[in-house]
Order: structure tokens, then C-alpha cells, then sequence
């Protein structure tokens, strides 16, 4: 089930990516499976902790982390899902624009 589609910005990248208000996640760490629209993955889950900044819920460490090992840029799009079966609980694709 898809929570959230974005296309980064420099902010994103830089601190942490922003979440659209409507995304619905909370405080907690999600282990969470990366890919590439073209089906690469990272080789390993990745905790990803959301928090809140300013009054907004944001991705902070492990975010990081995904942005660097995936190459991300600003402009390119991600894709956060919760998996319905087995598995980490929840999958983001990556997809770089440029």
C-alpha cells in the first residue's frame, strides 16, 4: 500500500526528507527494503527513524543513509510503501530523474 510519493528537494537531502502531511506515520524506527525502479536493491533493510522537526514528521537517521548509497539528487522521486506480506515492513523505491 502506498503512503507517499515525493520528489526530493535540496532540503531532503540535506537535513532530512520531509513527509507529506498526509502520509500518516509516527514516531518509530521503520525497517524498510530500498530499490531502484529498475529492481536494484540495497543489500541490506535499512532503519529508517521518523521524528518530528518544526511541527512536521521527517525521516532523519538512515535516511541519510538511502539518499548516499542510492545516489539521490534533487528532483529525483521516491515511493514509501507498507508491505502487505512477510518481509521488512515497509519498501521505498527510489527512481533518479537525471
Amino acid at each position: 500500500m502506498e503512503i507517499f510519493t515525493k520528489q526530493l528537494t535540496p532540503v531532503d537531502l540535506e537535513r532530512g526528507l520531509v513527509l507529506p502531511r498526509d502520509s500518516n506515520l509516527e514516531h518509530r524506527e521503520l525497517s524498510t527494503i530500498v530499490e531502484s525502479s529498475a529492481g536494484t536493491r540495497l543489500p541490506d533493510p535499512v532503519t529508517i527513524h521518523c521524528s518530528t522537526r518544526l511541527g512536521k514528521f521527517e525521516f532523519t537517521r538512515g535516511w541519510r543513509d538511502i539518499a548516499r548509497d542510492a545516489g539521490l539528487k534533487s528532483g529525483d522521486i521516491v515511493t514509501f510503501y507498507q508491505e502487505v506480506n512477510g518481509g521488512a515492513q515497509y519498501r521505498m523505491r527510489v527512481r533518479n530523474v537525471g
